[in-house]
């Protein structure tokens, strides 16, 4: 019997276990080492962040997660199981969800299409066949549908663009869009890849109150690589910051701020990293 057995009290006290986790991940790329004995962890209900200058692992990092690449050692846990070797679907079917840097819709479909696509593809793969060849399947969902597709468009106040094509967003805009086509899945966690990258300060922060929204309403996790430190600061409950591929630093925004290694990967600019600016090595993500 252990110890949590024997003391409910005890088992009443256990760290939970997260619902997307990564330990010791490891990546390399030809006699380039990307990232080094990585561990992430995102807990139930949260927004992690996900910092560090450029070239830091952080896009490495996120093809581990969602299942695009796979770890040289390590392994990939979401809701406990190992989903190390599972593929980008696979995960998906578990409840992962990504968005990407650049937007990725479909011309000719409306914001209310793309919606009600994604929450088929999670609920009633069936109908996929049909819905590919033609788009009047999708103007015609039954109540439950149309109920959480009305829902998702009021939670990210896209309501007034709901019949809008897509294409023809203002880049803030889109980027809600595909927020509302990951939750149309009913995901558990959603990887979120730079999503205020080139939004002006008005479009981040309707964003990032659709994300804080997100969060408290849908009960979903998030895990946010941005560059934009300060609004990671602001938003996330724990951050976690890398640099050259290892991780220095993790804890409460407040930690990360202050954190002698977090301002020297930030070419030691002690006032940059307290206020949020950032400076960044050459390189990609």
């Amino acid at each position: 019997m252990t110890v949590a057995e024997s003391n409910p009290a005890v088992a009443s006290t256990a760290v939970p276990t997260p619902l997307l986790s990564a330990t010791d991940i490891s990546v390399r790329f030809g006699g380039l080492k990307a990232l080094s004995g990585v561990d992430v962890a995102v807990p139930s209900g949260t927004i992690v962040g996900l910092v560090g200058p450029n070239g830091a692992g952080k896009s490495t990092l996120f093809g581990v997660l969602s299942g695009l690449l796979r770890p040289n050692s390590g392994r990939v846990f979401l809701a406990g199981e190992d989903v190390t070797k599972a593929s980008p679907q696979s995960r998906a079917r578990r409840g992962l969800a990504r968005t990407f840097q650049q937007p990725e819709l479909f011309m000719g479909l409306t914001v209310r299409e793309h919606l009600v696509l994604a929450h088929r593809v999670r609920h009633f793969r069936s109908r996929l066949w049909k819905d590919m060849f033609t788009a009047a399947s999708l103007r015609r969902p039954d109540k439950a549908e149309n109920d959480r597709v009305d829902g998702l468009l009021e939670l990210l106040l896209l309501t007034r663009f709901a019949y809008q094509l897509a294409d023809s967003l203002p880049l803030g805009t889109s980027r809600l869009v595909e927020v509302g086509r990951a939750l149309a899945a009913s995901p558990s966690v959603i990887l979120l890849d730079e999503p205020l990258a080139g939004l002006d300060a008005h479009e981040a922060e309707r964003l990032a109150a659709a994300l804080r929204r997100t969060v408290d309403e849908e009960k979903v996790s998030l895990l946010l690589v941005e560059h934009d430190v300060a609004m990671v600061l602001s938003l996330s409950s724990h951050i976690y910051v890398l640099d050259f591929g290892s991780l220095i630093a993790q804890g409460s925004p407040e930690q990360v701020r202050i954190d002698p290694a977090v301002r020297a990967a930030y070419l030691g600019d002690e006032d940059n990293v307290a206020e949020g600016r950032t400076s960044t090595h050459e390189g990609g993500s």
